[in-house]
């Protein structure tokens, strides 16, 4: 695991995004296409904004998506799919394909099983994550389910996963905040073959150094990334400011 720390959260998400371009670049060089993860959340909002102007060939990139709340529709304010749809897909060229978790689908299983399939084909090359105030990886708030080996989830959401989707504005009260999302699982996210986590702020400090410093453990999800033989964290000064 690499480390990446920065004095603000612009100088944080531009490094962040010109290493997932690289890593783009190449897998493109090497087979004439890249597939990559992308989260959301404002931990994402500078990374994604310079990965948009880095110049990348998106025409040959197949994208998928971490997570969704079960039951949003895609034009509600705090949909994951609207989140990436203005800030990520309208901004660049026509990407290759497109795979969004619908978490409105009459039958959410049924959406875990639709996305397993697809994402099974297409071997991730770079996920652009974030670790959650809670220690989550997408929405497998702890304990985690470090086991299965579906690709997509449905999951509960906790209280203080819950509380940090109102206190970044998504939502004006806790009781809007779903209580069910589809999440990708752990196992899935670690298959990437690059892992790019970009983490910004004060508030998520305890988190991130629950994650890097102390053991691996499902009770702090992210802490799984301590496994990963290719992930690189990217820390703005806050957010790194519990690290010994």
């Amino acid at each position: 695991m690499e480390k990446f720390i920065f004095k603000t959260k612009q100088e944080m998400g531009a490094a962040a995004a010109a290493h997932a371009a690289e890593v783009i670049k190449q897998a493109i060089e090497g087979k004439n296409q890249a597939n990559i993860i992308l989260a959301t959340g404002t931990s994402q909002f500078e990374t994604i904004k310079s990965l948009t102007s880095s110049g990348t060939n998106f025409s040959k990139v197949t994208m998928f998506h971490l997570d969704e709340y079960i039951g949003l529709p895609a034009d509600h304010p705090a949909s994951f799919r609207k989140y990436l749809k203005e800030r990520f897909v309208d901004k660049v060229p026509a990407l290759k394909a497109i795979h969004f978790v619908e978490g409105d689908a009459d039958d959410p299983q049924q959406e875990c099983r639709r996305l397993g399939d697809i994402i099974i084909k297409h071997p991730i090359d770079v996920a652009l994550i974030g670790i959650g105030e809670n220690g989550h990886l997408a929405f497998n708030d702890p304990p985690a389910d470090f086991e299965t080996e579906e690709s997509y989830i449905i999951v509960e959401l906790d209280e203080k996963c819950r509380a940090q989707q109102m206190g970044e504005g998504w939502f004006k009260t806790l009781e809007q905040v779903p209580r069910r999302a589809i999440s990708m699982s752990i196992r899935q996210i670690m298959k990437s073959a690059c892992l790019i986590v970009s983490v910004p702020e004060k508030r998520k400090a305890e988190a991130v150094k629950n994650a890097l410093e102390r053991k691996v453990t499902n009770i702090c999800p992210a802490s799984i990334l301590q496994k990963h033989k290719n992930c690189s964290i990217f820390l703005d000064a806050d957010a790194a400011s519990l690290l010994s």
